[in-house]
C-alpha cells in the first residue's frame, strides 16, 4: 500500500537508490565533520545515525522496482492491485 502510494506520486526506485547512496556520502561528511568538532564518540553517533538510513532507501529501491516491473508485466497495463 505505502509503496503503491509512493509509485503514484512520482517516487520511481531510481529515487529511492539514489537517496540510499546520497545517506552513506552524508554518512561519512557527518562523521568528519562531527570528529573535527566533537569528541569521537559523538561523532561515531552521528554518522551510525545518519548511516542506518541507506539500508531502508535500498529496502524501499527494491520494493519500488517489483511493483515497477509487476506493473509492466501485466497485459491489460492496470497494474498489480488493480
Amino acid at each position: 500500500m505505502i509503496v503503491k502510494k509512493l509509485h503514484e506520486s512520482g517516487v520511481r526506485s531510481e529515487h529511492a537508490y539514489l537517496a540510499a547512496v546520497g545517506s552513506i556520502g552524508l554518512s561519512l561528511v557527518s562523521w568528519l565533520t562531527s570528529n573535527r568538532q566533537e569528541n569521537l564518540e559523538r561523532a561515531d553517533r552521528w554518522g551510525i545515525f545518519v548511516g542506518e538510513w541507506a539500508p531502508t532507501f535500498f529496502a524501499l529501491g527494491l520494493a519500488l522496482a517489483n511493483y515497477e516491473r509487476d506493473e509492466t508485466a501485466r497485459p491489460d497495463g492496470l497494474g498489480a492491485d488493480a
